[in-house]
């Protein structure tokens, strides 16, 4: 099973495309994932923004609760959380906000029972809270950004910071499956201890990427299973 990250909104114009999104994800048996950020609609979330814990807790509170009516309303469910943007980065770092993201996991847990998991950077400190809060965590790797020599992602606008050449992408997935590191932009190999690989449909050629990858895992004998 694929998964698609569905970006949450509360706007009349985001309840629509939520709701489309998960009726098509519904009918091709597709898992849905919250894809939460910060209220931050101009930059589309991609900005770091400095917001109180308790705001950015009730901001991801929202934006979940928002997709699990749409998702309801077409015979599915939400199965895992991913933040996005910034937010994505920020809490692989910052204490205050990967400490907000995982108490508003459980505050969703404790109203619909059961714990979402939730996908972030090896070693970031989203995963850590997640665990110690004993919610699932799942580390992911990226088949189309740019790393650095540290395991974090090369900027976007900078120099390297995304992969196009399906070529180029399938062999890192391959490499990762197989030895558990990828290349950074300088040659150096990375050590990403990862459960799940994400390419961004907002690439140029991203289907033709995922058909790419997906063949060459097939061909190299990898089994490509949900983690949720």
């Amino acid at each position: 099973m694929s998964s698609a990250n569905v970006a949450c909104g509360g706007h009349a114009g985001d309840a629509r495309v939520m709701a489309a999104v998960c009726a098509w994800a519904a009918e091709q048996g597709v898992a849905v994932g919250a894809h939460v950020s910060y209220d931050d609609r101009e930059h589309f979330g991609r900005r770091a923004l400095d917001v109180e814990p308790a705001v950015l807790r009730s901001q991801v509170r929202a934006q979940l609760t928002a997709l699990r009516a749409a998702a309801d309303a077409a015979g599915t469910s939400v199965r895992y959380v991913k933040p996005h943007g910034a937010l994505y980065h920020a809490v692989a770092r910052d204490q205050r906000h990967a400490g907000a993201v995982v108490e508003a996991l459980l505050a969703d847990a404790d109203e619909h029972g059961g714990g979402l998991p939730v996908l972030g950077l090896p070693g970031g400190l989203v995963l850590d809270l997640a665990r110690a809060a004993g919610l699932g965590a799942v580390a992911e790797a990226f088949a189309d950004r740019g790393y650095r020599a540290d395991g974090s992602l090369v900027p976007r606008g900078e120099p390297g910071d995304l992969l196009t050449d399906d070529e180029a992408v399938a062999d890192r997935v391959v490499r990762l499956a197989r030895r558990g590191d990828v290349l950074a932009v300088d040659g150096a190999a990375v050590r990403v201890d990862a459960r799940s690989v994400c390419l961004h449909s907002d690439t140029p050629g991203a289907v033709a990427l995922a058909a790419r990858v997906r063949g060459r895992l097939a061909d190299a004998g990898v089994e490509v299973r949900p983690f949720a």
